[in-house]
């Protein structure tokens, strides 16, 4: 529509966007309390379509305080380059589809290893195709970490997560606030 030119009455704005909002406002109550004495550490990736091409750092900043809402500020370990410089996980633009799991699997492997050197348990993936292509990476690759949804720990900063929503989660998640 930018582009074009085109008059438009709403704004365009991505759950992640919201849920900040709503952090915020108090809509939205998280708690990263849950973690305190755990301290479980969490990693984030910047999926391409919105680490990169919305041309800002607002989503991916948005992100970054959501997750630290739900898991504790100090239980953050940044990834390096991150936000709009971040690597992609090779899995984007039909690569995860595509049959060549080969040649997917070699051009992420510099996320897999940026991943590692986090030191993070969890990588919070909001993009289902980083989410499968980091997964799949690290079952590859020997990676000591799980990929989880982030909507999957605001449910466990809520205290709403399920017992069947863990399958999952690592032992160390699993029996959270049951």
């Amino acid at each position: 529509m930018r582009k074009y030119k085109i008059d438009h009455k709403f704004k365009l704005v991505t759950i992640i966007e919201l849920y900040a909002q709503w952090i915020r406002e108090g809509k939205l109550a998280v708690s990263s309390d849950w973690n305190r004495d755990l301290k479980i550490k969490f990693t984030v990736q910047d999926p391409c379509n919105i680490g990169r091409k919305v041309g800002t750092n607002r989503i991916v900043d948005d992100l970054r305080f959501v997750l630290k809402a739900a898991i504790g500020e100090e239980n953050f370990r940044e990834m390096a380059p991150n936000r709009a410089n971040n690597f992609c996980c090779g899995g984007g633009g039909g690569a995860l589809q595509a049959g060549h799991t080969d040649q997917r699997r070699a051009y992420g492997k510099a996320k897999f290893d940026q991943v590692m050197e986090t030191g993070a348990q969890y990588v919070i993936a909001p993009c289902h195709n980083c989410h499968a292509q980091i997964e799949d990476m690290g079952s590859h690759y020997g990676g000591a970490y799980h990929v989880v949804h982030l909507w999957t720990i605001l449910c466990l900063a809520m205290g709403i997560l399920d017992e069947n929503e863990r399958s999952y989660l690592g032992p160390d998640l699993a029996m959270v606030g049951l």
